[in-house]
């Protein structure tokens, strides 16, 4: 019977928050040893899904065997010391694990330490060395990756997600664990080159059901639909870390044969550079968002605040566009969730049904009460599809709904950061999206596929401020690679 390790290292890693990821957030989500793994994740919507449920498909013998998995939700660099640890805490349950015939790796891509800004490569490079050449390591990949050649070289084959929202995390899995199957049987031999076009697609462009990022992933799909080609990937980026790897790739595995791997990566990259200018879209400011919000005839109409992307690690508490609605929204009622546990506290000292005084939200910029409290929770809830992130069980802490006298804005206040990525985040806790004009969304792409049922209204990108702001130019990156569209207009 062959034997295949299952291991798995993510956060995706904003490098703009001076915060630090430290182990206590990898243990409010996942970290988890051994069965433990197989027990919460192997039938979750998510790669380490995907993997148990793809092995289980071999006609040969093949035993899944769980070893170590560590998540965390987006935010700062992780501390040098606690990523270390993690780190010397997979590898040692890979050697404690005896012979292993294969390894499936879930890293992210996009994931930062301090002293060690290709954390995934690191950690993959690590993997690497410990079990030798000729243990095949296959590996998933968010898109959100900043793809380095160190985690090409550490692993045989990579597969990316394909959809954003990623709804195709089991998915992947399961082609990465099929793909397994077929490299231990002889069948394949996986061959993998990377290209990497000096650009970066603004985030904003990044919804694979939508132009121009279909029509991208239609002519590379058509590029790489060649006899001994495996696999091919999009990778995106991820623009909020600033590391020397951040950009877009393009990644092309083969059956054993380099030449046309590398040659088509190379297309790809080509094609992904001709269409660049393709994804610069128009910003929408927020004064602008909203007025197109109140203009619209059907609602509810989703307001998405792009600079407070908690999915891509900003800190959950902005008020700038709640701020913005009750100056202007004519008095119609908005929701928005705002990460704040002094504000949870103290409407629970105050209790459901009582007034509370004092500001919520971001502390340098707070929206000032009154407040009634509506509601208090323990703010744990469930989503029974698939949606991004492969979550399955949220927990954002003790929760509180508060709401201003007239009722112009409900406001969900958590004790834990918490993107939106289930809809259950309102109607798990008594909230009908259906009565409100607008849901303020914290995020880009990823909280579409949750919201699309209710929003009759449609979806606003809002070009709010943050560290997380759809126009990257704004941000100050001092490792990038250079040239790089569009900070150069043009590389030389």
């Amino acid at each position: 019977m062959k034997r295949v390790g299952i291991v798995g290292l993510l956060q995706e890693s904003n490098t703009f928050l001076t915060e630090t990821t430290r182990r206590s957030h990898f243990e409010m989500d996942l970290l988890l040893r051994g069965e433990g793994i197989r027990e919460t994740m192997a039938g979750a919507p998510h790669e380490v899904g995907g993997f148990f449920a793809g092995l289980a498909e071999a006609a040969e013998e093949v035993e899944a065997v769980p070893l170590f998995l560590a998540r965390a939700l987006p935010y700062g660099r992780i501390d040098q010391a606690d990523f270390e640890r993690l780190v010397e805490e997979l590898l040692e349950a890979v050697a404690a694990a005896g012979p292993l015939d294969g390894i499936l790796a879930a890293p992210h891509g996009a994931t930062v330490a301090y002293g060690h800004d290709d954390a995934d490569g690191w950690w993959l490079g690590r993997l690497r060395d410990l079990v030798g050449p000729d243990v095949p390591i296959i590996a998933s990949l968010d898109p959100h990756a900043n793809l380095s050649p160190a985690m090409v070289a550490a692993t045989d084959a990579i597969v990316a997600y394909r959809s954003n929202p990623h709804l195709d995390q089991r998915e992947t899995g399961q082609r990465a664990a099929l793909l397994m199957i077929e490299t231990l049987a002889g069948r394949v031999r996986p061959t993998q080159a990377a290209a990497y076009p000096p650009m970066a697609i603004n985030i904003r462009s990044q919804n694979t059901s939508e132009s121009p990022m279909r029509e991208l992933y239609e002519a590379l799909g058509a590029l790489a639909d060649r006899p001994g080609v495996v696999s091919h990937s999009v990778i995106l980026g991820f623009p909020y870390a600033d590391v020397p790897e951040m950009g877009s790739a393009v990644l092309v595995v083969t059956e054993g044969d380099a030449t046309l791997a590398r040659e088509l990566a190379e297309a790809m990259g080509e094609e992904m550079w001709q269409q660049r200018r393709r994804f610069e879209p128009v910003q929408t400011s927020v004064e602008d968002a909203i007025g197109l919000a109140l203009a619209r005839p059907s609602r509810p109409v989703v307001l998405l605040d792009m600079g407070d992307n908690v999915g891509g690690g900003s800190p959950g508490d902005s008020n700038a566009i709640a701020r913005e609605w009750l100056r202007s929204g004519d008095g119609t009622s908005a929701f928005v969730c705002l990460h704040d546990p002094v504000a949870v506290v103290a409407a629970e000292e105050a209790g459901a049904g009582r007034t509370i005084e004092g500001a919520i939200g971001d502390p340098a910029a707070p929206l000032s009460g009154p407040w009634r409290v509506r509601s208090l929770h323990e703010g744990v809830f469930h989503e029974s599809q698939a949606r991004h992130g492969g979550f399955s069980v949220f927990d954002q802490g003790r929760t509180a709904v508060l709401e201003t006298p007239g009722g112009s804005l409900v406001a969900m206040v958590t004790t834990r950061r918490m993107a939106p990525f289930s809809l259950a985040q309102m109607t798990a806790f008594g909230l009908d999206p259906a009565v409100f004009t607008a849901i303020i969304a914290k995020g880009v792409i990823a909280p579409m596929a949750a919201y699309a049922p209710v929003a009759t209204g449609g979806f606003v990108h809002v070009d709010s401020p943050g560290v997380t702001r759809a126009d990257m130019t704004k941000l100050v990156h001092e490792k990038r690679r250079k040239p790089l569209f569009p900070f150069e207009f043009e590389p030389q």
